[in-house]
């Protein structure tokens, strides 16, 4: 997918722990799992909760090897530098085959994939999630602690491990400076200069991104995250100013100038700059919007040590390395600043953090994506 196209990463909550690293509400399952031997081959390695239960990293490696092939869905190359990623583990593991499917699929479609293809070689293993699809799903997932499980905060993973954040940012405003003024606040955005130029990253009732603009809309005109409401009515304001433009976002967009102003994450925004060289991006001052998505592995994997494996290389500090190389915040980084095993030259580089930062709880993401799911339609029609 181009970068902005990738749909539905629903609700992604996190607050800030420190100014190098995001935290996300907490939240948690039970798992059904119950590991039975300590060889990853076949039963075993999809009942298997952490390394241990392989013996080792070797072992887990010899597993998937075994298995020689890994489903991954929704991981456009060049979010938060995936193509990479994937890239460094074909090169680090070149016995096992990665088929990616459906680069512009939603969390939702994510699921409804692994649905349709229960029992298949073809379901995809893995999962890239936003906070609220990976909520309502727990009991398609398996339970499994990556080695380096202690040094990601508690309030970023399931206590059983079900689930796991893994990358954040901020939101943030896109623009074309050759053509737009930086905005110095939110309500700029609805001034006759940015008229038919914003740009939303999808439909806030599906989209993670823009549910995120709408709650950074909510906080930054007075309201709460109780009720998104004030989000809702400043996005119909922009509609009614004429300055809510209605195209998805992707990179062509943005290189073409048809979507000159995007609310969407700081590192989805600052990687633009590749496609347009005028593209800046912009935190805004106030109160920010923080978000992480989460990883969790399919409970029906075909290639369930496969996919343990992947979940392995994603938290190590190469994998952690590489999502920061792409402009977001791994969720280990607190850690591996503390331990020198951050590259400190791109971790320099992250946009400054804002000084407060918000995030809505479960329950304030619910009640948020039932108002929306209400409200939304009718406001920006």
């Amino acid at each position: 997918m181009l970068i902005s196209n990738r749909r539905a990463r629903i609700g992604a909550g996190i607050a800030l722990a420190t100014s190098a690293a995001l935290l996300l509400s907490a939240c948690s399952g039970s798992a059904s799992a119950d590991p039975t031997g300590s060889s990853g081959s076949g039963a075993k390695a999809s009942t298997a909760t952490s390394l241990k239960d392989f013996g080792s990293l070797a072992d887990l490696e010899k597993a998937a090897e075994a298995e020689g092939k890994l489903n991954v869905i929704a991981l456009p190359h060049d979010w938060a530098n995936y193509g990479e990623i994937l890239a460094a583990f074909t090169k680090k593991y070149p016995k096992i085959t990665i088929s990616e499917a459906s680069p512009d699929a939603s969390s939702a479609e994510e699921i409804q994939a692994a649905k349709t293809n229960e029992g298949l070689d073809t379901a995809p293993d893995v999962f890239d999630l936003g906070l609220t699809v990976t909520l309502q799903n727990t009991d398609k997932f398996a339970a499994y602690q990556v080695e380096k499980w202690d040094e990601i905060p508690a309030q970023l993973k399931d206590k059983d491990g079900l689930f796991t954040g893994d990358y954040g940012g901020y939101m943030s405003i896109g623009y074309d400076s050759s053509k737009f003024p930086e905005p110095k606040s939110l309500d700029d955005l609805k001034k006759s200069e940015y008229k038919g130029a914003v740009a939303l990253n999808g439909d806030p009732t599906q989209a993670g991104a823009a549910f995120a603009a709408v709650g950074l809309a909510t906080v930054q005109s007075g309201g709460k995250l109780d009720d998104y409401q004030k989000g809702i009515d400043f996005f119909a304001d922009m509609q009614k100013a004429g300055n809510l433009l209605k195209v998805d976002v992707t990179t062509a967009t943005v290189a073409s100038g048809e979507t000159p102003v995007v609310f969407d994450w700081d590192y989805l925004n600052a990687a633009h700059t590749k496609d347009n060289k005028n593209w800046k991006t912009v935190v805004l001052p106030g109160t920010g919007y923080a978000g992480y998505y989460n990883q969790a592995i399919n409970k029906a994997a075909p290639h369930p040590a496969a996919a343990r494996l992947w979940q392995e290389f994603l938290y190590s500090d190469e994998g952690q390395n590489l999502w920061l190389k792409g402009g977001a915040r791994p969720v280990r980084m607190d850690a591996m600043t503390k331990a020198g095993t951050i590259d400190k030259t791109l971790a320099a580089a992250l946009p400054a953090a804002p000084k407060e930062t918000v995030v809505p709880t479960e329950a304030q993401s619910t009640a948020a994506g039932k108002l929306l799911g209400e409200k939304w339609a009718s406001a920006v029609q």
